[in-house]
């Protein structure tokens, strides 16, 4: 892999071999098969994919993270580190939301720094940092935290088509990129959109204008994405992305092996391994039957993304989702439904998180059987400007609508973020974290991190099962899976040396030692086996110092980026002691008879219910509480959004029926009221 990126851009067009990313591991499962591959599905495969001669691999970021811990019962950090320890020779790839990092919303700063810093020392090398509304604000801690940790990182531009986004939007918004220090950008077609016409107009302009390399994604969902590669890479893009054949087509991106093919007979040629790329391809072939829920027919060609221009990875989720709603044979509505929405929210593109946030309130306006009767927490806040600034103004209609009398705010969302990390393990038995990861896991994702955990704290053959496994079992209508279906792999350390590729790196980094800011100092000390001197963060304008007895052993700095360490300049972890035996569980004391109640609250829609806003928070109401109309009661998470449930009217509740974190069908009872 002596491919480089760090290339002037007039080179990409004379000869250059061209380089090819390969999705399969990331983008391609998520976008065929709802993110649903597992770690050792991977394992079993990735030394001949390694060898393949990629130019990266695509392996983290997006959904996997949440997926991992919510459906597959694994850990997305020790993912990273199987794949890391055994693919020697090509570097790792993730997409990281920006502000977002692999959550649904703006984390702090502080967490976007530690988040990247981990993910370098656990195997990433190339970050591709997106934001769903290109909103360059959205990008500054991210890219910052790339370059400072000594990373790869690629900027983006999430492709759309609207009023608003022409050729000159898109290279306003490279420029802004370019001025935070991004080493490459990347032309991300989410949805599979992007013409060949309009692949060849903008990469022109951007290789004209700029002096980083480009690369497209693309999506085969319109069947267009094959010629915009062409196009793309004619007009100067030098790298394209791209998935092995028998994860590639619809709504993934287009196929390595036709890709390559086409472009051997140009000066562009990959040079990939040909056998090594069969190997793969029937690899995945006999595996995909085993990963989807249920077989779909799916159009290979799907013209109507042309008009709702939902994204691959996206379709895939709708079609579950909405059947877990019931309501399957809704999908062409809320497919229209999602045009409506994305117009009167401001035309942003549909990739994550704004592709969760419109297409749930597309679902919730369909299945409730009234336009934003239901709406989630997120697009009150999306509307509100809390996710950044929509492409086009939202109409102040709408927002009244959506906001009542709140406003929206003019400032980088994050600014007004408090540090997280100085309460990061607020609320969480701290037996249950065994590395600094889960900590972080746990700030980005509270509910799925903590199931997850507990999950894993029971002894092996005691654990529920797996989700993603129950999926599929039901979907095929067999019977309960055994503890086999549980087994994960072992956990494998990270080599103690692996050569980083040079185009990762501008120079070689320097780089002071990370700051615990405050990070559950005395838990961190103990997982680590760091005695901490002195932890210091900042509330507001105020500076705070914790000191213990001892010295922390100083980091040494990163090492040149030739043959930078996998395990980078962090202290390694020592083993996690072992889980203890969890204690039998003790028979839950019969509840009382249920008082009488007249009325009922039920939940509107398929998902999980929760008494509290969050962990740790106290609920929103107990028996016996009276409320007026309008105040929330509940949260029923749905689509990966939390939906709060309001009082129809002012009433006593009687009586809390629902399991707190239990999931509940539609129309099941949660509460029983009382008017008053």
């Amino acid at each position: 892999m002596g491919n480089t990126m760090k290339l002037k851009t007039e080179e990409l067009l004379h000869g250059i071999p061209l380089r090819i990313t390969d999705t399969t591991l990331r983008d391609a499962h998520q976008s065929l098969w709802a993110t649903r591959m597992r770690t050792s599905d991977i394992l079993d495969i990735i030394d001949v994919v390694d060898n393949v001669g990629y130019y990266s691999l695509e392996a983290w970021g997006g959904a996997t993270f949440d997926v991992c811990l919510r459906f597959l019962r694994e850990n997305p950090w020790e993912r990273l580190r199987l794949i890391k320890s055994k693919a020697k020779n090509t570097p790792l790839q993730m997409l990281l939301r920006g502000q977002n990092l692999v959550g649904y919303r703006n984390y702090a700063d502080d967490v976007v720094d530690r988040f990247v810093a981990l993910a370098c020392k656990n195997g990433i090398d190339i970050f591709r940092v997106f934001d769903a509304l290109n909103d360059t604000r959205n990008l500054e801690a991210a890219i910052k935290a790339v370059k400072k940790h000594g990373a790869h990182a690629q900027g983006t531009l999430a492709y759309t088509i609207s009023p608003v986004h022409t050729v000159d939007k898109y290279l306003q918004y490279a420029k802004e990129q370019i001025s935070l220090g991004i080493d490459s950008l990347c032309i991300k077609d989410m949805a599979g959109i992007l013409s060949p016409i309009m692949a060849e107009r903008l990469v022109s302009t951007l290789v004209k204008e700029l002096g980083v390399p480009i690369q497209l994604h693309c999506h085969a969902s319109s069947g267009m994405g094959t010629a915009a590669y062409v196009e793309g890479v004619r007009a100067g893009a030098g790298a394209i992305d791209c998935a092995i054949s028998s994860m590639a087509g619809t709504s993934s991106q287009p196929p390595v092996e036709t890709m390559a093919a086409i472009f051997s007979e140009t000066n562009y040629s990959a040079g990939l391994d040909v056998a090594a790329l069969d190997k793969v391809a029937k690899y995945f072939a006999e595996l995909a039957p085993r990963r989807s829920a249920a077989p779909q027919s799916v159009m290979p060609i799907d013209p109507g993304i042309l008009i709702h221009q939902i994204p691959g990875g996206m379709i895939s989720n709708f079609r579950s989702q909405l059947q877990m709603q019931k309501a399957l044979d809704k999908l062409p509505e809320v497919l229209d439904e999602v045009s409506r929405v994305r117009e009167e929210l401001g035309y942003p593109p549909l990739v994550t998180p704004t592709s969760q946030i419109v297409g749930t309130q597309a679902v919730m306006n369909i299945i409730s059987g009234e336009r934003y009767k239901i709406i989630p927490n997120e697009v009150k806040d999306y509307v509100k400007g809390m996710y950044g600034r929509s492409p086009v103004p939202i109409e102040k209609s709408m927002i009244k609508k959506i906001l009542g009398d709140g406003k929206p705010i003019t400032y980088r969302p994050a600014d007004k973020i408090e540090p997280m990390l100085p309460k990061a393990t607020d609320g969480i038995d701290p037996t249950l974290i065994n590395a600094e990861e889960d900590i972080i896991s746990y700030v980005l994702l509270p509910e799925p991190a903590l199931e997850y955990f507990k999950w894993k704290a029971l002894p092996e053959g005691s654990r529920p099962e797996i989700p993603a496994d129950a999926e599929i079992r039901k979907a095929k209508g067999e019977q309960g899976g055994g503890a086999d279906a549980n087994k994960q792999p072992q956990p494998t350390p990270a080599p103690a040396q692996t050569l980083m590729p040079t185009h990762v790196h501008q120079q070689p980094p320097s780089i002071p030692p990370l700051p615990i800011d405050g990070l559950a100092a005395e838990l961190i000390g103990k997982i680590d086996g760091l005695v901490i001197e002195e932890i210091v963060f900042r509330k507001g304008e105020s500076t705070i110092s914790v000191k213990s007895s001892a010295a922390q052993p100083a980091l040494a700095p990163r090492q040149g980026f030739d043959t930078v360490s996998a395990q980078s300049a962090y202290p390694s972890l020592p083993p996690p002691p072992a889980a203890q035996p969890a204690a039998p569980a003790q028979p839950a004391e019969p509840k009382p008879e249920p008082a009488a109640y007249a009325k009922t609250i039920k939940a509107p829609l398929v998902g999980t219910f929760y008494l509290a806003p969050g962990p740790g928070k106290p609920a929103f109401v107990k028996e016996g509480d009276v409320v007026d109309k309008g105040a929330k009661v509940c949260i029923v998470e749905a689509m990966k959004l939390f939906n709060e449930i309001s009082a129809p009217c002012r009433c006593k509740i009687v009586k809390i029926i629902a399991d707190d974190g239990a999931a509940v069908d539609k129309d099941q009872e949660l509460f029983g009221i009382e008017e008053v």
